[in-house]
C-alpha cells in the first residue's frame, strides 16, 4: 500500500528526498539521478559500500551521495525483485520503505494475468493505493487504461518517471488519497485494486481489514458503486475466513507463493455475487506454476484415507497448507494422509503432479546418532520436521549433523507411532 501508509507515519516516506530540498528540488534531483552519467555510474558501483561512499564524499555530479547510496541499494534490492525495472536504464527507485512495500515483479504481472480471468473485458483500471506502482505498471498490459492514486507527490513523480523509461503510455496519474479519489471521479471501472496499509498509527502490524487503512470494510458500497470488481490484497497471516466474513461478494480467493513463500493473499469481489468462494492456492516456480482450487464445502466433505509411511512422502506446497485443503490433496491424488495433523501424505506410486515437495523413503532409522550415521555419511542432512517433538533444528543437533548435502532426515508423527525416515527429494 502507498498512500494511506503516509497517514501515519509521513516522515518515513520521503525522508531521503526531503532531506535534499535545500540543496535541489525534487524534480531537479530526479532528473540529475536519471542523467546518463549518473546511471552508468550506479550500474558500475551496484556492489560499492554506500557507508563508504558517503563517509567519502559529500556529493558525486553535483548529487548528495546519500541519494546516489540509495539508488544502488534500490537497484541491489530490484535485481532480484523487479528484473525488468532492473533491466531497464534510467530507472530511478524511491526511498527503501516504497520499494520494500511495493509487489514484486512476479506477484503484480500474476494478479494482471488471474484478473483477465474473470472479467468481461478489461478496458479501465485504477489501482487506489499506488505507491511506487508496481501494480500499475502490469495492470497497463492487462487494461486499455489505468489510473495510478497516489497522493504523495515526489512519490508519483518517481513513478511517473520510472513508467515512461518501462514505456507504459497508458496510465494516468493522481495525486489524491484513495477516498478523494473516489469522490471525485465520475468514470466507472471494471477494476479497483487496493493493498491497505497493515500497520496502525503505533506501527504495529494489524490484520483484520477493518483494522487497515483504508477500511476497506466502509469503503465497500463506495467502491462498488464505481466497479463490478474489486481485487483487495490482504496479509499473509490473515485468517480466511474472517477475511470473508468482513467482506461483501467475495468471489474468490488467491493465495500466492513465490518460491513456496507465502506472498500474498487477495480477495476478488465481484457485486451481487452471492455464491461460496474459490480457494486458488498457487505457488509460482521459475517456469512453473502449481495450482490447486477447491471450495470450503469441498474439504468439509472430503474423506482421507491414513496409512503409516509407504515409499514416497508428499509435502503440499505452503500455499496449499495456509489454504488448509487438508484432506481434499488426499482424495484428489490419491494419497494416503499419515495423520490428521500431520500435512504429509504417502504412496507407492509416484504422483509426479503433486503441487509441493515429493520425496522417496529409503529407510526409517531410529533417531540416534549411531543409526544416523550410516546414512549421513559426511555429517551433512537436510533435516525437515512435521508434528514430531522435536523441532528440525533441535533433532539436527541431537544428531550431530550440519545443514547441506543431497539426503534428507525427516520426523513425522503417523498414526501408530512417530518416525525419522532417510529420504531423497524427487520434486
Amino acid at each position: 500500500m502507498a498512500n494511506y501508509k503516509l497517514t501515519f507515519s509521513s516522515w518515513k516516506i520521503s525522508v531521503t528526498l526531503i532531506s535534499y530540498m535545500s540543496e535541489s528540488s525534487s524534480a531537479s534531483l530526479l532528473h540529475s539521478l536519471a542523467a546518463p552519467e549518473v546511471q552508468q555510474y550506479l550500474q558500475g558501483h551496484e556492489h560499492d559500500d554506500e557507508q563508504k561512499l558517503i563517509l567519502k564524499h559529500k556529493s558525486l555530479f553535483g548529487i548528495p551521495t546519500a541519494a546516489l547510496a540509495e539508488q544502488l541499494r534500490g537497484r541491489r534490492k530490484a535485481k532480484d525483485k523487479l528484473p525488468s525495472y532492473y533491466a531497464t536504464t534510467g530507472i530511478v527507485y524511491p526511498p527503501s520503505v516504497n520499494l520494500e512495500q511495493s509487489s514484486s515483479e512476479a506477484s503484480a504481472n500474476f494478479k494482471a494475468e488471474v484478473i483477465q480471468r474473470f472479467l468481461p473485458e478489461c478496458k479501465s483500471c485504477a489501482d487506489l493505493t499506488s505507491g511506487f506502482g508496481v501494480d500499475s505498471y502490469f495492470f497497463s498490459k492487462a487494461f486499455d487504461h489505468v489510473d495510478y492514486v497516489e497522493p504523495n507527490q515526489t512519490l508519483l513523480e518517481i513513478t511517473r518517471h520510472s513508467h515512461e523509461k518501462l514505456k507504459a503510455k497508458n496510465i494516468s496519474y493522481q495525486a489524491i488519497t484513495a477516498e478523494g479519489f473516489l469522490l471525485q471521479t465520475n468514470k466507472r471501472f471494471n477494476l479497483l485494486y487496493l493493498d491497505p496499509a497493515r500497520r496502525d498509527k503505533a506501527n504495529k502490524k494489524v490484520f483484520r481489514f477493518s483494522s487497515c487503512e483504508p477500511d476497506v470494510t466502509a469503503l465497500t458500497s463506495s467502491l462498488f458503486a464505481k466497479a463490478d470488481f474489486i481485487l483487495i490484497k490482504a496479509s499473509p497471516l490473515i485468517d480466511l475466513q474472517q477475511g470473508v466474513q468482513e467482506l461483501r461478494n467475495v468471489r474468490a480467493i488467491f493465495i500466492l507463493s513465490v518460491k513456496n513463500e507465502c506472498k500474498e493473499v487477495l480477495f476478488l469481489c465481484q457485486s451481487f455475487w452471492s455464491g461460496e468462494p474459490t480457494i486458488h492456492a498457487v505457488n509460482l516456480q521459475d517456469n512453473d506454476k502449481e495450482e490447486f482450487s477447491f471450495a470450503r464445502t469441498e474439504e468439509k466433505a472430503a474423506v482421507a484415507e491414513f496409512s503409516e509411511p509407504l515409499t514416497y512422502l508428499y509435502e503440499p506446497n505452503t500455499s496449499i497448507l495456509k489454504a488448509g485443503a487438508f484432506k481434499l490433496v488426499s482424495v484428489k491424488f490419491r494419497l494416503n494422509k499419515l495423520h490428521a495433523n500431520t500435512h504429509l501424505y504417502t504412496s507407492n506410486e509416484f504422483v509426479k503432479d503433486f503441487p509441493g515437495r515429493v520425496y522417496k523413503v529409503k529407510a526409517v532409522v531410529k533417531p540416534v546418532p549411531a543409526a544416523i550415521k550410516a546414512f549421513f555419511i559426511t555429517g551433512k542432512a537436510n533435516v525437515v520436521t512435521r508434528n514430531y517433538p522435536l523441532a528440525a533444528e533441535t533433532l539436527k543437533k541431537k544428531m550431530k549433523l550440519t545443514d547441506g548435502g543431497d539426503h534428507y532426515l525427516i520426523g513425522f508423527t503417523a498414526r501408530e507411532k512417530k518416525y525419522t525416515v532417510v529420504a531423497d527429494r524427487l520434486k
